[in-house]
């Protein structure tokens, strides 16, 4: 492991400390018989989704954020992406005031932080197999662009468009933990539902990455060989959507709603539909990068043609009809 490389990885696990050790100390405050007199630990336990919040917001937002003006690179969120979920869900199944209701059932609570670990393990997974189990040796292209746009006031706009908007979103999407852990009610046939659609959403997003994983490596693979690349990916679930690892993605959160809703809060499929609209806006800037590209440019636009954006369908030819033979 180079020094960078080890530097990186020092900065990832402690970049988290100052929040998980104040939520344990509020935990051990808790237990005192005195805590509702102390006037931190007292707000810390009546308002569980602030608190959440607040810390993100010093945490992550301020502390991330000057990590990535000291380092030039916004690596570090990425990451966190895929590991905040699973601090949310266990942050709400172990906060005294919304664990306080969910003790007759637990059976959802288990349930859907044990699919939260798989949620997590995959993404964390398929980032790392990308990066070439490299951490922080590159930021999000996204990022990247955007440094380039706005140049010397890209340090102040990065706070907000990088780190602000990602508490937006995580929070949002995450709303459902909450209400999982808060609210007691007897498991039915809409938490089954629930959990069906939540794991499509991992195993397609898995095969979708993995195939598309296979795909870049068989391409640099043929350009070593002074051979021509493959022009674009059409195979596989890639043969029925354009984007089926985004598909997948959004059936997760999706199916997070249904917990939510089939619980009495269905509002909360606000953070989701978020989401989902800047995922939208984020598949515009991909299919334009991939139309960049000379040698993919027309193989794409054909592609664009014949291919449903997210939700898998049945091919069509350029002019129209489907075609169920592929």
């Amino acid at each position: 492991m180079g020094r960078s490389n080890l530097k990186n990885v020092s900065i990832a696990v402690l970049a988290p400390l100052p929040s998980l050790l104040f939520y344990l100390c509020f935990l051990g405050h808790y237990h005192q018989s005195d805590h509702h007199h102390d006037v931190i630990w007292a707000w810390s336990y009546r308002h569980p989704f602030l608190l959440a919040n607040l810390l993100f917001f010093l945490n992550v937002n301020l502390l991330f954020w000057l990590i990535g003006l000291l380092q030039s690179s916004h690596w570090l969120i990425d990451v966190y992406w895929t590991i905040i979920p699973v601090m949310l869900v266990h942050y709400y199944a172990t906060h005294p005031l919304p664990a306080s209701g969910n003790f007759d059932h637990p059976w959802r609570s288990r349930i859907v932080i044990l699919l939260t670990w798989l949620w997590s393990i995959r993404l964390t997974h398929n980032y790392f197999r990308r990066e070439r189990w490299q951490w922080g040796a590159r930021e999000d292209w996204r990022f990247s662009d955007m440094r380039q746009e706005y140049g010397k006031n890209w340090w102040w706009v990065s706070f907000f468009s990088v780190y602000l908007s990602q508490q937006v979103f995580l929070m949002g999407v995450c709303l459902p933990f909450y209400f999982i852990h808060s609210v007691d009610k007897p498991w039915n046939f809409w938490d089954s539902v629930a959990v069906i659609v939540c794991i499509t959403g991992i195993l397609v997003a898995y095969f979708a990455d993995t195939q598309l994983h296979e795909f870049v490596r068989r391409n640099e693979k043929l350009k070593e060989a002074g051979k021509a690349v493959v022009p674009n990916l059409d195979k596989g679930l890639w043969c029925y959507s354009r984007h089926p690892n985004y598909f997948g993605e959004q059936l997760w959160w999706w199916g997070l709603v249904i917990f939510a809703w089939n619980l009495g809060y269905g509002w909360t499929f606000l953070g989701s539909l978020i989401n989902t609209m800047c995922l939208a806006y984020v598949t515009i800037l991909v299919e334009r990068r991939m139309l960049q590209r000379d040698y993919r440019a027309e193989a794409y636009r054909v592609y664009q043609e014949t291919t449903s954006m997210w939700i898998p369908w049945f091919k069509s030819n350029p002019k129209g009809g489907k075609d169920k033979t592929t």
